[in-house]
């Protein structure tokens, strides 16, 4: 399978960002009286505050309250976290491969329109993309398959012709819903096991890279090399 578009989670993806947005949720939480735990929270990064807030805290992210700390955590996250954050290795240099290779880069993300422009900046890959959804193109977040669905019809390419990069158990559920394969990453610091129903997983986009000739991405049947691989 030569697939004609890639779909590309952001968050533990591209950027090593996931702990950071733990941290913000963790701490704006605690500010309006929830004690969430460090790892509660870290287990859910990847959906979006509408999944989010009522799983930890029983609110909904469109009440007042939840629209609150939902501002609270975006503003913290962006004033102190973003400008911190890494692009993982090689990041450039496998979407520079994809794109000689002729597919469409389409970012499909749960991460807020206000914080994708500064991500893409920091992974050094925006003259690179051709399409992008956020949370705003979407009216659940990941794993319903909503922003997956809304990166598919900007690729303009059906579902068989098309794979998502992401990095969590979200990101493969989604993908499937909507039809999509996807190649699953290590790097956002969940375990095989989690991310059963990806096509194949690698450590990072750096090992994806190293084992691109072989891989879906390359046209092969695509492999799972283990974590020291």
């Amino acid at each position: 399978m030569a697939y004609r578009a890639v779909l590309l989670d952001v968050d533990g993806t591209l950027i090593d960002s996931n702990d950071a947005h733990t941290r913000a949720w963790v701490e704006v939480l605690a500010r309006h009286g929830f004690d969430a735990p460090y790892e509660e929270i870290r287990r859910l990064i990847g959906m979006g505050s509408d999944k989010l807030l009522p799983e930890v805290a029983g609110i909904s992210s469109e009440s007042p309250r939840g629209k609150q700390i939902s501002e609270e955590r975006g503003e913290l996250f962006r004033s102190r976290y973003l400008p911190h954050l890494k692009p993982f290795p090689s990041v450039r240099e496998l979407l520079e491969r994809m794109r000689a290779d002729g597919k469409q880069l389409v970012i499909a993300t749960s991460a807020h329109d206000e914080e994708l422009k500064g991500l893409l900046k920091i992974a050094g890959v925006e003259d690179l993309i051709q399409g992008e959804t956020s949370s705003s193109d979407a009216e659940n977040s990941k794993p319903d398959p909503d922003i997956v669905a809304a990166a598919l019809r900007k690729s303009g390419c059906p579902p068989p012709d098309v794979v998502m990069l992401g990095d969590t158990p979200y990101d493969v559920e989604a993908a499937r819903k909507a039809g999509a394969a996807v190649i699953a990453l290590r790097c956002g610091g969940w375990a095989d096991p989690d991310l059963a129903g990806a096509v194949a997983i690698y450590n990072d986009p750096a090992d994806l890279l190293a084992h691109y000739d072989g891989s879906a991405l390359g046209g092969s049947t695509p492999r799972t090399p283990g974590p020291d691989n």
